[in-house]
């Protein structure tokens, strides 16, 4: 999916009219109209001033992700570099996981606590492998 249908399945869900959506982000109602349509494509600040408001990545926005907002901890961004390919892996454990909140009869707020928890298990393991089959350093003697 592409940022102009990204951008209106948004703003669809959260029940607001293009109007509203450019008075936040102080711009025209045909300037949204124009994204949502792919005529036009917002500037950096602008695209980031978009996923603030809808909480979402900017990777989602642009479509590089089917992730809304991916849950990475502080401790792990601060260790490790995060990859393509920790993202690919994250992205097809979070498409595994969707399954066990298919069920509607789990509040919203439980489901993110969930999610992030089941998150951070992920983010631990893959710290744990890092550390045990790593790159070795060399023994200097």
């Amino acid at each position: 999916m592409e940022f102009s249908q990204r951008l209106r399945q948004l703003r669809e869900e959260k029940g607001i009219e293009r109007q509203d959506l450019a008075e936040y982000l102080n711009m025209s109602y045909s300037a949204i109209a124009k994204y949502e349509s792919g005529v036009r494509f917002p500037d950096k600040e602008t695209l980031q001033k978009i996923a603030d408001f809808f909480e979402v990545s900017v990777d989602y926005l642009l479509g590089r992700t089917d992730i809304r907002k991916p849950f990475i901890p502080e401790n792990y961004k601060e260790k490790h570099k995060i990859t393509k390919r920790d993202m690919l892996q994250y992205e097809d454990f979070v498409k595994h996981v969707n399954a066990f909140f298919m069920d509607d009869k789990i509040a919203e707020e439980d489901k993110e606590k969930l999610f992030k928890d089941i998150s951070e298990l992920f983010w631990k393991a893959k710290e744990t492998n890092k550390e045990k089959y790593g790159k070795k350093k060399k023994n200097v003697r």
